[in-house]
């Protein structure tokens, strides 16, 4: 007789098995979908800075780096070329204005100066050989006219009486018409006489006026060259400082060429580079606060240059009412420069993760994981601290904000 046995129920173990080959297919399969959709890139978490999204006031300021200069500076560059012969004041002295500086000598404008006295005492000989010369034909037109006058007036006299002796019968035709003929003669040359003594005077004046000129050009012309001589003493423009001095004695020196500037010390300036990313929100009268020993000194923006050299451009910056007791030239200070007030909105800490995105996306963690995520965001202003979030965040979230440039093109991070 046949027994029959029962079937047991569960598992046995080679189900076991079954279900662990499947399991492990499917993870695989898994992580073969999964990595072939989503870049992934592994790191470790310690490595990494991760900060937190906040609300709160987002202060529209950028801190900037400025050095102390002096409110004005002049430049000097030398009049006339020459050898340095003599060194009066030093680098960092103060100067008055009109103080000789330095002592040149030319050869080459001592020439110069003697040719133009030799030519001012030739056509100052030319101008009194002229004006004798003219004195002369003045005198002789003169005496020519007066005795063109005399002989005129007898021979009309005599005309006068021979007329009236003629009316009479009493003289011959003959005779009368003679001294007729004498009259008209004389009164011709009396006229021409004086047509020429009055062209006479006005060639004289004419001639001295012009002569005048010359001389006065010539003297002039003198005098820009003992001018140009006096400009071999380089003198201070100003009342100031000396700030530097590129001039040794025996050492030549060009025209035009800059030897040296003044700082006028009557107040300071503060130069500084910011950045090009806001030359189109810096403009003149901005306002700014330097801290100084638990001091805040206020400044305002004088002068903003529009010129961008590597990326930076610079402004001056003026204290508007005390500036530190000890300020000196050449001293570097922070500077918070204001761009505009105060409002609430996201801030996002700033790190060096945008430069590898622009603030155009960022690596958020996902809540509750080892995972972040690429996410697409907007940034706004930025400030020393902050950046301020437009879009794609929310308060409370947790960011990488450390350099990307390691991760590739991934768009999922695992934080080991």
């Amino acid at each position: 007789m046949d027994i029959q046995l029962e079937k047991k129920k569960g598992l046995r173990p080679k189900h076991y098995g079954y279900i662990a080959i499947g399991l492990l297919v499917l993870f695989v399969g898994y992580q073969l979908i999964f990595s072939t959709s989503v870049a992934t890139f592994r790191t470790e978490k310690d490595k990494l800075s991760i900060a937190e999204v906040t609300a709160g006031k987002f202060d529209d300021y950028i801190t900037i780096n400025g050095n102390v200069a002096p409110i004005t500076t002049i430049y000097m560059d030398a009049y006339e070329g020459g050898r340095v012969t003599e060194k009066l004041i030093e680098e960092g002295a103060m100067v008055k204005k009109g103080d000789i500086i330095l002592k040149l000598e030319n050869m080459n404008l001592y020439e110069q100066i003697l040719a133009s006295e030799s030519n001012l005492a030739l056509k100052q000989n030319d101008l009194r050989s002229t004006k004798l010369t003219f004195d002369s034909r003045q005198v002789e037109g003169r005496r020519s006219l007066a005795t063109a006058s005399t002989d005129l007036q007898r021979l009309k006299r005599n005309y006068e009486q021979n007329k009236a002796l003629f009316a009479e019968e009493l003289i011959s035709k003959e005779a009368y018409q003679l001294s007729k003929e004498n009259y008209e003669l004389s009164q011709k040359q009396y006229d021409i006489v004086k047509m020429q003594t009055v062209n006479d005077d006005e060639l004289r004046v004419t001639s001295l006026t012009g002569l005048d000129a010359d001389l006065a050009r010539m003297q002039k012309t003198l005098g820009m060259v003992y001018q140009r001589l006096d400009h071999l003493n380089v003198r201070a423009p100003a009342d100031g400082q000396l700030g530097f001095l590129d001039a040794e004695i025996g050492q030549n020196i060009s025209q035009g060429q800059r030897i040296g500037q003044i700082n006028v010390l009557t107040d300071y300036k503060i130069e500084a580079d910011i950045d090009e990313h806001y030359i189109d929100r810096v403009k003149r009268d901005l306002s700014a606060v330097l801290e100084r020993n638990g001091k805040d000194f206020k400044l305002r923006v004088r002068k903003v240059y529009p010129e961008v050299r590597n990326g930076r451009f610079r402004v001056d910056l003026v204290f508007i009412d005390e500036k530190p007791e000890t300020i000196r030239t050449g001293q570097s200070y922070n500077i918070k420069l204001q761009l505009g007030e105060s409002s609430d909105a996201l801030l996002l800490p700033k790190g060096s993760f945008f430069q590898s995105t622009g603030g155009q996306w960022i690596f958020v963690v996902t809540p509750g994981t080892d995972e972040a995520i690429r996410r697409n965001i907007r940034v706004g202003k930025q400030n020393a601290r902050f950046y301020e979030v437009l879009d794609g965040l929310e308060s409370g979230e947790q960011v990488i904000t450390s350099n990307y440039d390691s991760f590739g093109d991934a768009e999922r991070i695992i934080l080991k």
